[in-house]
């Protein structure tokens, strides 16, 4: 490992990949004020001149909801959908529609890096600046990711403003938090941005706690009029009790309380590790002409035990008596290695009446997974089977601790690894005041290579593909502009069967049209856009073998979109996002968790055909305080709930208030309540045994102190 550290400073040395950073400014004191920031795979182009739909959701309706988790954030955009998040331990969503693979995270970026690989637990939000749900035939640029879009979280990062503040929340369920956000400007040359959190919270889950915190601190520097370098730093940890939620009895929701948990607090928690560098370089040549280099190096570590219900039904003893649920006892060493680097050149230039703005780029990725994965499993129910032998809870009436724990024996050990080179291009050609084109396209040479370290199995398989990107951009008006875009993704499939077979790679088309307007003078912003996505090669996970899947063929989703913020009359700030999504299964296929029939036509697991989030707030002056209260609703339809069968997830619909009183300038009081009318709901699935239930009603205060 510290070879590679110690390379990956070499790289960052020599300036090879592509990057994030602040973009700065001299006013006329001659300081140094931060305008903004370029992301990386981006270029210079407004919102409404970008063929795909974007959806931004910034720090202020994040600090405005008191959100504290990446899956809360990402739940105010109606086209993210909530999928099986490993017993609470990871992010998992789908974005219209479609999910990655069930046996990792899903991966997001961060600053245009890929946080989301590896085993660093949930996302906290603390140093989120804003989030950008990427959606649409971006694939050309972004390569190796979902077709339905792509999650980037932008972190905070130091300028040349010196400030801090600090606040302390205390919530429903024994929640106690501390955050802390200062920034030290030195001079005019370096800035360091200290960012740090700790948490501590029980739960409505009967035992279960966690415990939160992250270190996330960013230096800048300034080499030169026109050249800035950027270091972050991710520490974080979390424990957390492994959590399958509540079961479905007969495909009946509701008969076990929604604070009931069936593992087994004597396992303990597992513990989620993240350490992680970005270094990030920036350089114009000129107006017209900029460099961006960067790189990664991210460690994540997952380990610890969980009690979690068996699947199979004639291992389960609660499809007999109704009562006893069966429990497999499982522990997990989860490692996961990522190292990125990455360059880009962004420019413009004219060619006779035609103007152009290009992003040309390489990048190189290298990402080791590794699981160690014993299990103990129950036997094949019988009439001389025991609840003991069985490790069994009842589920009406569970008494913790009533066997000796179940020693598991050693069942997965495998690594994974994936090397890849890519390069990319896109011009952006303005043909007239109302017309421009964008063509693109990216070339991928990818190797996965598996180790079976079980048996001494290994395998080897490269790919190399070109994938194309197009759009058009009319704009009709000032007010108006009309869009079309079309692409193909590809994406290495990791590992392999757990006979050593190596996947196919996944492969996808996407397309969409829109339109992106401004009404009220500007004051409301909106995108409405239909899209069409199809991929093949699509993996699932193979419950014999925990930890390796198989592939099931063929999906396809479609829908409609509609999203709108900004201001109306009388200083009302709008959040409104709509989604219709019609994701299924188009392929004839045997379902590899279940052993069922999936249909060309069945839907897919946890995506919701309808969903909805809409927020109103106000601002007021008393006296020389501001007040500010607002509220919101979100909507989730019914989703299927387990694959090839017809159990669904009811649909839900939840109420949230909230308010902030700044009694001074430097004093500020933040107060907010979840689901207000406390509805019982549940999130998402994996299995009519594995069911997460939502939070009941929740309320939180907050004050923070600035300087």
């Amino acid at each position: 490992m510290a070879n590679r550290v110690i390379s990956f400073m070499s790289a960052i040395a020599a300036g090879t990949a592509a990057i994030t950073t602040p973009a700065l400014a001299e006013d006329d004191a001659g300081s140094i004020v931060v305008t903004g920031q370029r992301q990386a795979y981006r270029g210079d182009f407004a919102l409404r001149e970008t063929p795909q739909a974007i959806t931004q959701i910034d720090a202020e309706i994040i600090d405005q909801n008191a959100i504290l988790r990446l899956a809360d954030v990402l739940d105010l955009s109606a086209s993210v959908a909530r999928q099986n998040n490993f017993g609470g331990l990871w992010d998992a969503y789908a974005v219209r529609g479609f999910a990655g693979d069930e046996n990792l995270p899903s991966g997001y970026l961060v600053n245009g890096f890929n946080g989301g690989r590896g085993f660093g637990g949930t996302r906290d939000a603390s140093g989120i600046e804003r989030v950008e749900v990427l959606k649409g035939p971006n694939a050309a640029l972004f390569g190796r990711g979902e077709p339905g879009g792509t999650v980037n979280i932008v972190t905070k990062v130091a300028d040349f403003e010196t400030r801090g503040q600090i606040t302390a929340l205390a919530g429903s369920f024994d929640r106690r938090r501390a955050d802390s956000d200062v920034n030290i400007a030195i001079g005019n040359v370096a800035a360091i941005r200290l960012i740090g959190y700790y948490e501590n919270a029980g739960s409505f889950r009967d035992t279960v706690r966690s415990e939160r915190l992250g270190f996330l601190p960013s230096v800048l520097f300034r080499l030169g009029e026109r050249t800035t370098l950027t270091y972050d730093l991710e520490l974080s940890r979390q424990e957390a009790d492994f959590d399958r939620g509540v079961p479905a009895i007969g495909g009946v929701l509701g008969l076990v309380p929604r604070s009931r948990f069936l593992g087994e607090p004597g396992d303990g928690p597992t513990e989620a590790d993240a350490t992680g560098h970005q270094v990030q370089l920036r350089h114009e040549f000129s107006d017209d002409w900029s460099v961006m280099l960067g790189g990664q190096y991210r460690e994540t570590r997952l380990e610890g035990f969980s009690s979690d219900a068996e699947l199979v039904a004639s291992r389960q003893r609660l499809f007999r008596d109704g009562r006893s649920l069966s429990r497999q006892r499982r522990s997990r060493l989860y490692e996961g290695e990522h190292f990125v680097l990455r360059g880009e050149v962004a420019g413009k230039f004219d060619t006779g009446s035609l103007s152009h703005r290009v992003l040309i780029g390489v990048d190189y990725d290298e990402f080791d997974n590794s699981q160690l994965f014993l299990r103990f499993r129950p036997p094949v129910i019988g009439a001389a089977t025991s609840p003991q032998a069985a490790n069994d809870i009842d589920i009406f009436n569970p008494v913790y601790g009533r066997f000796p724990l179940p020693t598991p024996a050693p069942l997965t050990n495998r690594l994974d690894q994936q090397r890849a080179v890519g390069a990319y291009v896109q011009d952006q050609i303005t043909l007239s005041d109302r017309l421009q084109v964008r063509i693109g396209g990216r070339y991928d040479d990818i190797t996965v290579e598996t180790l079976n370290r079980a048996n001494n199995v290994a395998g080897t398989r490269s790919y190399k593909r070109f994938s194309p990107q197009a759009g058009i951009v009319f704009t009709p008006s000032d007010a108006v502009s009309l869009y079309a875009a079309y692409g193909e993704g590809f994406r290495a499939n990791l590992g392999a069967t757990a006979a050593g077979t190596l996947f196919d790679p996944e492969t996808s088309k996407s397309a969409e049209v829109g339109a992106k307007f401004g009404l009220l003078d500007g004051a409301l912003e909106g995108t409405v856009s239909l899209f069409t996505l199809s991929k093949s090669n699509v993996l699932a996970a193979d419950p014999a073998n925990p930890g390796f899947s198989l592939p099931i063929g063929k999906a396809r989703s479609r829908g409609l979109e509609v999203d709108i913020a900004g201001k109306l009359p009388g200083d009302i700030d709008l959040w409104l996002s709509y989604a219709y999504v019609d994701a299924e299964a188009r392929a004839n296929v045997t379902d590899l968790n279940f052993g069922l029939a999936i249909r060309s036509g069945d839907r897919l697991i946890n995506i919701p055909r309808h969903s909805a989030n809409i927020q109103l707030s106000r601002g007021f002056d008393i006296g020389t305080t501001r007040l500010n209260v607002g509220g919101g609703v979100q909507y989730v339809g019914k989703r299927l709930g387990e694959t090839a069968t017809t159990f669904e997830l009811p649909d839900y619909v939840l109420t949230r208030v909230f308010a902030s009183w700044k009694l001074q300038e430097n004093l500020e009081v933040i107060a907010n309540v979840t689901n207000l009318f406390n509805t019982t709901y549940y999130t998402n699935s994996f299995a009519q045994l594995w069911v997460q239930p939502g939070s009941p009603r929740a309320a939180s205060v907050a004050v923070r102190v600035s300087f």
